[in-house]
């Protein structure tokens, strides 16, 4: 491993192509070393089930694992009833229907800089102009400008009512000014303001992580992380049953029965595993060959058989943890009859980092093939899937998404992923039926009226079966018996905070 200059990381860090060192030692033998300089503390030992994919680049997938992590943090976060609470903003006002005020708290950066309203607005700003834009904006235009004295007001070009719950995305965390290079070059190496600090990486691998002493909100309580990726989900099991690990994400259900019973967390999460059919191209660009892949597929199967209970059968998008999404379902209208196979042959993909989905594919090709579809499965980790899933290069794909996870708003997920405009339409989606309801939600204020017009825009999206729900997740998460203060997140954005420690 390369160690990086504790004042200069951003500098070398992730600027540079991945580092290509060997997976050796990267867990201390005995977890209780501390990390120099710190005398207090345990470090954990934690797997993780998905590398970084983009060069721990907070504006796409490697935003929720630096948040997972407590490295980088936003304006305001996620609460436990997914309202909008203070993080780096203190409190916020509605300036106008177009812009908000945020007063900043005291806090300093990583690097030793303050959190000042211009960092702050040159960080919104940089995460604004980011290319591919980051899934929180999609189809949002945001400017940030300070405000006088510890405030920054932030805007868009049409009303956003619900801004400061946007403002809680991973993906809009709040960076100093060193970790900004080139047009696209951002690193959060020693640049960001949680209670953790990203000092060392190897490459895919392995990464260190030092406590951060002045943390606004105290110092953690864990000298330090130790982390490693590991994509199989037995190796994962194993490192936390063996000691190698003091927390491991993402069990397999297929191995929880091996984890004591005090070991193994169960969180009811909003995350939804549906299988997403190519619309533009290939065997499904027919909604009546898609309505046949539909009514083939068995979800009770899935929930029982796969999950081994540790699953709903899917209902929609949104899942049962979203507790007032039942009673307002809406029935979806307008689907195309089922026009039969025909013998067509289809691309099925998916990935291996959530050790459920290749079972899953197994099932459904199984399924499909019984409906009179010839099935090709193609199975890669996930960070060598979604640029070819993004250009519609599969038929169909397979995939495990929390509904919650960019925004914390249930309609910010329809726009990103399922209309014409979407920076993340695995679907290719672009239907004017269900472009004008995500609309006419995004522009409801109110959180009642907003979730009714999120639940007639899920059905809009349902008719065109673009979208198959096949079950609503139960993550399970190996904990070591010593280990306290772990983060059971239903929003999947945390996992270790100030008070994690063994």
């Amino acid at each position: 491993m390369l160690p990086l200059p504790r004042r200069r990381r951003f500098a070398a860090g992730l600027l540079l192509a991945p580092l290509l060192a060997a997976l050796t030692g990267c867990f201390a033998s005995d977890g209780g070393d501390a990390p120099s300089g710190s005398s207090e503390g345990s470090r954990l030992k934690v797997a993780l089930a998905f590398p970084p994919a983009e060069n721990f680049s907070p504006y796409g997938a490697d935003a929720t694992l630096l948040s997972r992590l407590g490295v980088t943090e936003g304006l305001t976060r996620l609460d436990a009833n997914g309202a909008a609470a203070p993080a780096l903003a203190e409190s916020w006002s509605r300036d106008n229907d177009r812009s908000w005020l945020f007063s900043l708290r005291d806090a300093t950066f990583q690097d030793g800089a303050e959190v000042t309203p211009k960092a702050v607005a040159a960080a919104l700003t940089r995460a604004a102009d980011a290319e591919p834009v980051t899934a929180a904006l999609s189809g949002v235009e945001l400017t940030a400008e300070p405000a006088g004295d510890h405030r920054v007001r932030v805007s868009t070009s049409d009303p956003d009512p619900v801004l400061p719950l946007r403002l809680s995305s991973p993906g809009l965390v709040i960076l100093s000014a060193g970790a900004y290079g080139g047009k696209d070059a951002v690193s959060p190496v020693g640049t960001a303001t949680g209670p953790f600090e990203l000092t060392e990486v190897t490459g895919t691998t392995a990464a260190t992580l030092d406590r951060f002493d002045d943390y606004w909100g105290g110092r953690a309580q864990a000298a330090g992380i130790d982390a490693r990726f590991i994509a199989d989900g037995t190796a994962r099991t194993n490192a936390l049953r063996t000691g190698a690990a003091d927390i491991a994400e993402a069990v397999p259900v297929s191995q929880a029965a091996s984890l004591d019973g005090g070991t193994r967390r169960e969180t009811a999460t909003t995350r939804t595993t549906s299988l997403l059919l190519n619309t533009r191209s290939g065997a499904f660009e027919d909604p009546r060959t898609r309505a046949t892949a539909r009514e083939a597929i068995d979800t009770s199967a899935l929930a029982e058989g796969v999950y081994e209970g540790y699953a709903d059968p899917g209902a929609g998008l949104y899942g049962p943890a979203l507790t007032w999404a039942a009673d307002k379902r809406v029935r979806p209208a307008g689907r195309a009859a089922a026009g039969g196979a025909g013998g067509r042959t289809l691309t099925m993909a998916t990935y291996d980092n959530r050790p459920e989905l290749p079972e899953v594919a197994q099932v459904l090709e199984q399924q499909l093939e019984k409906a009179g579809f010839r099935v090709k499965l193609e199975v890669r980790e996930y960070s060598r899937l979604e640029s070819d899933a993004l250009a519609g290069k599969f038929d169909a794909f397979v995939s495990a998404r929390n509904t919650m996870l960019d925004t914390g708003d249930p309609v910010s997920v329809l726009a990103s992923d399922y209309t014409c405009r979407g920076s993340y339409n695995l679907a290719l989606l672009c239907d004017k039926k269900v472009d004008k309801a995500v609309s006419g939600a995004e522009s409801t204020a109110d959180t009642a009226e907003r979730r009714d017009a999120a639940m007639t825009a899920e059905a809009a999206l349902l008719g065109t079966d673009a979208l198959v729900p096949l079950v609503h997740q139960r993550i399970i998460t190996g904990v070591a018996a010593e280990v306290s203060g772990v983060l059971l997140d239903p929003y999947e954005r945390s996992l270790v905070g100030v008070g994690t420690r063994r």
